[in-house]
C-alpha cells in the first residue's frame, strides 16, 4: 500500500508542476533558478569528453508516455558529441519492477526495438506488467526470447544496474518524472521548464552552454 500511495504522490507531484508552469512562454530567457536547477554536486558522466543528456523515467508515468512523442525525434538528430541516455526511476513498488524490465531488455540490447511498445501495452492496452512472467509474455508477441528475459531479468548484471540506477536518482536529488539532467550538472523536468517542448530547449540552450565551456 505504501508504494502505491507513494506512486500516486509522486505522479501527481509531476502533474501540480506541470499545470503550475502552463503560463510559460518561449520567450521567457532560460535561468538558473527558473526553468533549470544547477546541482549543488555534479554527477560524473558515462562517457567523458562527451555531453552527457539523461533522462529519467517510469514506464508506468503517463507524462513520461506523452513526452515520448516530442523528445524521440529530438534525440535521433541530437549531433555526435552528445550521449544521451535513459535511466529508470526506483522508487519501490511498480517503480522498481519495471525499472528492472527497462534494464534487462538493454542489457539485452532489445530495448530500442520494444521501448514504444511497452510504453503502449501499459497506458493503451491497458497492461500492467507487474511480474517477469507477465512481461515476458507480452515481450514474446514483441519477439523477444521469453526465457532468455527470465534468466537476464535475475541476473546478477542487471542488479548491479539497479543499484547504480538508485544512486544516480539520489545523487541527481529527484523528486518525480519525467526530469532531465545535462552533464551531471543541471536538472529541470516538464514543469519548470514550461511543457515539453520548452524542456528541450533547456536542454539545448544547457548542451550549447556545456559545449561552449569545453
Amino acid at each position: 500500500m505504501r508504494n502505491l500511495i507513494l506512486s500516486a504522490a509522486l505522479a501527481t507531484a509531476s502533474l501540480f508542476a506541470l499545470t503550475a508552469t502552463v503560463t510559460a512562454t518561449a520567450a521567457e530567457p532560460i535561468e538558473a533558478g527558473k526553468q533549470y536547477e544547477q546541482l549543488s554536486s555534479p554527477v560524473p558522466v558515462a562517457v567523458p569528453g562527451k555531453i552527457e543528456v539523461v533522462e529519467l523515467f517510469w514506464y508506468g508515468c503517463p507524462h513520461c508516455y506523452k513526452f515520448e512523442a516530442t523528445i524521440n525525434p529530438w534525440v535521433e538528430q541530437l549531433p555526435d558529441d552528445v550521449n544521451f541516455l535513459r535511466i529508470p526511476a526506483l522508487f519501490g513498488g511498480q517503480w522498481n519492477v519495471h525499472g528492472q524490465m527497462f534494464l534487462t531488455l538493454q542489457a539485452m540490447q532489445v530495448e530500442q526495438k520494444v521501448h514504444k511498445a511497452v510504453f503502449e501495452g501499459i497506458h493503451t492496452d491497458g497492461k500492467k506488467l507487474s511480474t517477469p512472467e507477465e512481461m515476458a509474455d507480452f515481450l514474446a508477441t514483441q519477439g523477444i526470447d521469453k526465457q532468455a528475459f527470465l534468466n537476464t531479468y535475475n541476473s546478477f548484471a542487471v542488479k548491479g544496474q539497479m543499484e547504480k540506477a538508485k544512486q544516480l536518482a539520489m545523487a541527481y536529488q529527484i523528486s518525480g518524472v519525467p526530469v532531465m539532467i545535462v552533464n551531471g550538472k543541471y536538472r529541470f523536468d516538464l514543469g519548470s521548464a514550461g511543457g515539453p517542448q520548452r524542456t528541450l530547449d533547456v536542454a539545448d540552450y544547457l548542451i550549447a552552454k556545456e559545449r561552449a565551456a569545453q
